[in-house]
C-alpha cells in the first residue's frame, strides 16, 4: 500500500505530466519545462484577509490593492475550492500567511461567527511568533470600535477618509514583516 506521501507525489507527477501546474498554497508551483520540472518558490508574503461578508466589495477592493503593491493576498471566496475542507483550509492559510489583515467595520465588530473565529485562530497563531514580528494587522474599513484585546496591543489602521495612504501603511507594515523572514530553502531527499 502507497504512503500518503507517494500518494501526493503521484498526483503531483500524473498533474505535472499533463501540462498543468500544481500550487503548494503558501510555498510555490511546481511547473513542467522543457528540461523536466521545476519548483517555483513563492515569493511575495502571502496576506490572509479577514471580513464580515457584508464587507466583501471592500475586501476585494483591499485584496486587488494588496496585489498591485507586490503581495499574494488570501480571500476565502476567491480560494477555497468547491468540496474543499473549508475550515481546515482556511486555518492552513492563517498558519502559512505572513500577515494577517482583519477588516475591521461596525458589522464584523458586532456579528458572531466566522470572521471571529479566524480572528480568534490568528491571535493565537501570532501568540507563536517572536514578540517583534507584525503578524496582525487590523484596518478600520469605517468608524467603529476596536476590540479591546486588539486595541490593547496592536496598533490599527484607517482605510477612511483616505483609502490609498491607508493602504500604503497596511503595505509598509507587510513589507517590513516580509523582510524580516527567512527565505524558504528546499532540500532534496
Amino acid at each position: 500500500m502507497a504512503s500518503a506521501i507517494d500518494r501526493v507525489a503521484r498526483v503531483i507527477h500524473q498533474s505535472l505530466a499533463s501540462g498543468q501546474t500544481v500550487e503548494i498554497e503558501g510555498l510555490g508551483v511546481f511547473r513542467k519545462t522543457a528540461a523536466g520540472y521545476e519548483f517555483v518558490p513563492q515569493t511575495t508574503p502571502q496576506v490572509f484577509v479577514a471580513y464580515a461578508v457584508e464587507d466583501l466589495v471592500l475586501a476585494r477592493r483591499l485584496c486587488e490593492a494588496l496585489r498591485e503593491a507586490g503581495f499574494s493576498p488570501w480571500l476565502d471566496k476567491d480560494r477555497l475550492l468547491a468540496g474543499q475542507n473549508w475550515p481546515r483550509a482556511i486555518d492552513r492559510a492563517i498558519e502559512v500567511s505572513d500577515a494577517f489583515v482583519a477588516c475591521l467595520s461596525p458589522r464584523s465588530v458586532q456579528k458572531r461567527g466566522q470572521f471571529q473565529s479566524e480572528l480568534r485562530y490568528a491571535l493565537d497563531c501570532a501568540r507563536k511568533r517572536p514578540l517583534e514580528e507584525t503578524f496582525l494587522i487590523p484596518v478600520r474599513l469605517a468608524e467603529c470600535p476596536v476590540p479591546r484585546r486588539i486595541a490593547e496591543h496592536v496598533q490599527y489602521v484607517d482605510l477612511f477618509p483616505d483609502w490609498d495612504k491607508g493602504v500604503d501603511r497596511v503595505s509598509a507594515a507587510i513589507r517590513r514583516t516580509a523582510a524580516k523572514l527567512p527565505p524558504l530553502r528546499f532540500t532534496a531527499e
